[in-house]
């Protein structure tokens, strides 16, 4: 995996010359999760900027989170109408030139349909919403969202999908393998029938990552899973950003 490119030189000008980082947090039509999400950003320590899927304007924010839930209803597919949302014109053109995007259940499975990621999402294998706390095997520490954990390290932290297998083609998996661009893996159960337990993934540059599981119940002990091993995603971003601008 290369390296991502600072988030100063992002096409927003990052938080260089500001005191704050901003993260926006995208609603669409059956967004569930934006609250919760814009929570876990503050938790963090960031300002949490609310973006509405009809407006390309982000408002000048430093990296963008598009959160879970069943935008459009999950017609046509999970993902399939909010990947041609207006504010996806934009994160996509920003995604490729190195503002960090996450996205979280429904927002990974935007991020498959936009093609920023590899690969697809389909239904569960046995056909069944699951609703549980999920142990994950972090893989890697070299993206914007993953550098506070440590490769190898343990995290539990919510999953609630219908739609979560992850699937792509021998040729691509092989590729995320060996580029090191698998960032998270099911443990203990494969909850969904994922292709080698695959969690999570990072493009190339390691600025867009996405994920099933829900980071953003996790944040303090007094909710989710009772710990707080999704923080790491938002303070991880926190701390890059602001060490783009520092540098």
């Amino acid at each position: 995996m290369t390296s991502h490119p600072s988030p100063a030189t992002t096409l927003n000008g990052g938080p260089a010359g500001r005191g704050n980082v901003r993260i926006g947090v995208v609603t669409f039509p059956g967004t569930l999760d934006d609250r919760d999400t814009q929570r876990a950003v503050r938790v963090a320590g960031a300002e949490a900027v609310p973006l509405w899927h009809r407006d390309k304007d982000l408002k000048q924010v430093d990296a963008v989170v598009l959160p879970g839930g069943f935008s459009y209803g999950d017609y046509l597919r999970a993902g399939a109408i909010s990947r041609f949302s207006p504010v996806m014109e934009t994160i996509i053109e920003q995604a490729k030139g190195g503002m960090p995007v996450l996205g979280i259940c429904n927002g990974f499975q935007v991020l498959t349909e936009t093609h920023l990621l590899p690969g697809a999402m389909l239904r569960n294998n046995h056909l069944h919403f699951v609703c549980r706390d999920q142990k994950l095997r972090v893989e890697t520490d070299r993206t914007a969202w993953t550098s506070d954990y440590s490769a190898g390290q343990e995290i539990s932290v919510p999953l609630k999908n219908i739609d979560g297998r992850y699937v792509a083609d021998e040729r691509t998996l092989d590729m995320l393998e060996a580029e090191g661009r698998v960032a998270f893996r099911y443990l203990d159960v494969n909850p969904n029938g994922s292709l080698r337990d695959i969690a999570g993934i990072s493009n190339e540059a390691g600025n867009v990552v996405g994920l099933m599981p829900h980071p953003e119940h996790a944040v303090e002990p007094l909710v989710g899973t009772g710990r707080t091993d999704g923080l790491g995603f938002f303070t991880s971003i926190l701390k890059n950003l602001l060490k783009g601008a520092n540098a």
